[in-house]
């Protein structure tokens, strides 16, 4: 699959960018899967006007693959994209070494999707040229959504060199820009300009210490005499799979910015990553990252409970006690009120 195969619109939201919520997975009480609320988490984001879904990835629990989950939870996410009138874009993660990233992404596309998420963990300690000619192969099966992901927990550095390589490669239609760093941040830009990409790759945050100031910022970078301005056009974020609809509305505000940003949307950078620290339990090196989106789901009655394929990943002490105090601090960054009011309808 090429994305010049893509259904018509499917472009237009990549590049004009876009919220896309990194999906949780349902469990009941036995660490099974529960059908019934994973399909309502994606009418939620769906409902709160997230543009796309990324599933299969670190949100999703990358276990799903050894207890035979992969292919199910997949397909749940495409059954209720084809519910709603427009459909969304489908990122399906895609990780391990050459020969599984390359049935995982004809898997995504036997399910029905339209890119994958690439994660390069699995590199670490290969050479660059290495890491080109996989990204090559896996790009040869299916478009591919970059993703810098940070060095504290798996992520590969990687230079400039890299990422202008990478973003050579013709089925590469995105990158997910997370490596925590202003400085690695500021490389994946510069591979994409020197690549001259910068019309065919959109550019989405993951880096959830600065959401907001990513969306807001014009970077301008100087290449071969010129100024050019890359924009970060959308996000594709753990964080996102919570308060989703106040994230829809936050990504929106801050690209209708023209001109001088006003300062009381500047200072939600702020309010935001301390929403994220407690989501993402910074305090314990995120040893409750993925529990923390559970445990706001469980509240808003979309989880029965925080649940995780490893009975030893949960909610770090004190953890609780921050989520209820940053939702208490920023309530307009919340969404729980949009959420009981169709809560049962995705149920359903």
């Amino acid at each position: 699959m090429r994305w010049t195969d893509w259904p018509a619109g499917l472009l237009h939201t990549l590049r004009q960018g876009c919220a896309i919520p990194a999906h949780p997975l349902a469990l009941n009480a036995e660490r099974q899967l529960d059908a019934r609320r994973q399909r309502a988490l994606s009418r939620y984001y769906l409902a709160a006007g997230a543009g796309g879904l990324a599933v299969g990835v670190h949100t999703t629990q990358f276990a799903i693959r050894e207890v035979g989950l992969h292919a199910p939870v997949l397909r749940i996410a495409a059954e209720a994209a084809r519910e709603v009138a427009q459909m969304p874009l489908l990122i399906a993660g895609a990780i391990g070494r050459t020969e599984q990233a390359v049935r995982e992404a004809q898997l995504a596309r036997s399910e029905g999707y339209h890119a994958v998420l690439l994660g390069l963990a699995a590199f670490k300690g290969a050479s660059e040229d290495e890491i080109v000619a996989h990204c090559r192969s896996v790009a040869a099966e299916m478009p591919v959504f970059g993703f810098y992901l940070q060095t504290a927990v798996g992520g590969v550095p990687l230079s400039a060199a890299f990422w202008r390589r990478f973003a050579e490669i013709e089925n590469v239609i995105a990158i997910k820009i997370a490596p925590f760093d202003r400085y690695r941040t500021l490389d994946v830009l510069r591979g994409v300009l020197e690549a001259g990409a910068q019309d065919r790759i959109a550019l989405y945050t993951g880096n959830d210490d600065h959401i907001v100031a990513d969306l807001l910022t014009p970077f301008r970078l100087a290449h071969q005499g010129r100024m050019h301005e890359l924009r970060i056009v959308g996000g594709l974020l753990g964080h996102w799979s919570v308060w989703t609809r106040a994230a829809v509305q936050l990504r929106a505000r801050c690209r209708a910015v023209t001109g001088d940003i006003p300062a009381d949307l500047l200072a939600l950078d702020a309010a935001v990553t301390e929403m994220n620290a407690a989501v993402f339990d910074v305090a314990h090196d995120f040893h409750g990252v993925i529990a923390g989106c559970h445990e706001v789901l469980r509240r808003q009655g979309l989880l029965e409970g925080t649940w995780c394929l490893d009975p030893a990943e949960g909610l770090s002490p004190g953890q609780a006690e921050a989520l209820t105090a940053v939702a208490e601090r920023y309530p307009d960054l919340t969404d729980d009120a949009f959420v009981a009011a169709h809560r049962e309808a995705w149920l359903a």
